[in-house]
């Protein structure tokens, strides 16, 4: 498999464990030190995704369009939209994020919404 293919695959599961939602997504792919907006924000996001944080489903829907793909290396820079729909929020949203390869896994290790 090619690395596009596996990050490709792994945005796929990530769109999936937001409709689920999949905490245990986002705890094996999320890196420790992730920078997430500015911030380290792993156990954040963690947390909101686990049911007994969330009140309802946060998203019906997600929809996603990926922009640049630019492999670094063991590292991968993508920058993607989505439209979301779920009960509090609909809208697009611009995304960009940064996976390295570790030991043989692809986690995120930084991440950011833009403008």
């Amino acid at each position: 498999m090619s690395t596009r293919e596996e990050i490709m695959h792994l945005e796929e599961r990530l769109r999936q464990a937001e409709l689920d939602p999949d905490p245990i997504f986002f705890e094996e792919h999320l890196a420790d030190d992730a920078v997430l907006d500015g911030h380290q924000l792993k156990v954040k996001v963690v947390e909101a995704h686990r049911p007994e944080s969330r009140k309802g489903q946060k998203f019906t829907k997600v929809e996603m369009r990926y922009n640049t793909f630019v492999e670094h290396g063991p590292a991968v820079v993508l920058t993607c939209e989505g439209d979301y729909e779920g009960p509090q929020f609909r809208g697009t949203l611009k995304f960009m994020r940064v996976w390295l390869k570790q030991d043989g896994r692809w986690k995120i290790i930084a991440g950011a919404t833009l403008k």
